[in-house]
């Protein structure tokens, strides 16, 4: 593995290896209004959200690298302390990517990317009728870190309104992930696109405790067959299958296998091992378990 020291690499090539280890990155589509009330719009990927309660979110209008100056919405929200964060879905993105375009201050991007601006309920900057999600915002603090190029100008904002297109909502009335077609920033001139089969599902351990790796039997451990992801799953169960199970299971699923490797201690294991992984594939998480056990009480 390569180290690399970031006091003694150039900016852009530090700037390089952050923006494609850490993705995929949101896209704060940023709409704001200089101190003669003329529109400004850009998408900034050095954004999230940071809180509920209250709601908070922050972006970044970051130093440019290559001559140190700065970004026409950082001095907007300095003058006039407010924005407004549309959300960026596919449909968008390369309208969203011209508003990029580093047109001379006072220039209305809203005109040259052909977006439609809308008036906000609370604050001054317009939002963008074609963002499925806009959040309008109070500019609560800007912070500084650093006056070299590169460095990031922490835009910390408060979230007084939020306006949602219903036809990205379930019927619960929340967001639908397979709806919104949200897209995020990667590295160099790559995006990704959060649709069909780039979504996936994972429970979240909050409220109920694992057993852990640890807990596995050191065989299942130390597999050269399990992934990482395929140990996470196991050791996200809540117990370890009884005795009784794992020999049911053994003597009804797997009675084939241990005649068929009889005297092969290491085949077998290999076998189990990859049926283990087969189930977890499919999502029979606790016959995976079994399986695996079954190797350690034959």
């Amino acid at each position: 593995m390569k180290c690399f020291d970031p006091a003694t690499l150039p900016i852009a090539e530090l700037h390089a290896h952050l923006v494609g280890a850490v993705g995929p990155r949101p896209v704060a589509f940023a709409s704001t209004i200089d101190a003669e009330g003329r529109p400004n719009l850009s998408p900034f990927s050095f954004f999230n959200v940071f809180g509920a309660n209250p709601p908070i979110c922050i972006f970044s209008p970051a130093r440019r690298g290559r001559d140190n100056t700065t970004k026409d919405t950082y001095h907007n929200v300095k003058a006039v302390p407010e924005v407004v964060i549309n959300v960026v879905t596919y449909d968008m993105v390369h309208q969203t990517s011209l508003a990029s375009t580093e047109y001379p201050a006072g220039v209305n991007e809203f005109e040259k990317a052909g977006f439609t601006a809308i008036a906000s309920e609370k604050v001054k900057p317009f939002r963008v009728k074609e963002s499925p999600v806009q959040f309008e915002c109070i500019v609560k603090q800007v912070i500084e870190t650093g006056t070299g190029g590169g460095a990031g100008n922490l835009v910390i904002c408060e979230i007084v309104m939020i306006h949602i297109d219903e036809a990205v909502l379930n019927e619960h009335g929340r967001i639908d992930q397979r709806k919104i077609d949200l897209v995020g920033r990667m590295g160099g001139h790559f995006y990704v696109r959060a649709h069909g089969d780039a979504l996936f599902e994972l429970p979240q351990p909050a409220r109920e405790i694992g057993i852990g790796v640890d807990a596995l039997p050191k065989d299942v451990r130390e597999s050269t067959i399990l992934t990482g992801n395929d140990l996470g799953r196991l050791g996200a169960s809540l117990s370890l299958p009884d005795e009784t199970s794992v020999n049911e299971h053994k003597l009804t699923a797997l009675s084939e296998l241990f005649i068929q490797l009889q005297g092969r201690p290491d085949e077998l294991r290999s076998a189990l091992h990859r049926h283990a992984q087969q189930l977890l594939r499919d999502g029979q998480v606790s016959e995976a378990l079994m399986t695996l056990l079954a190797y350690n009480d034959r």
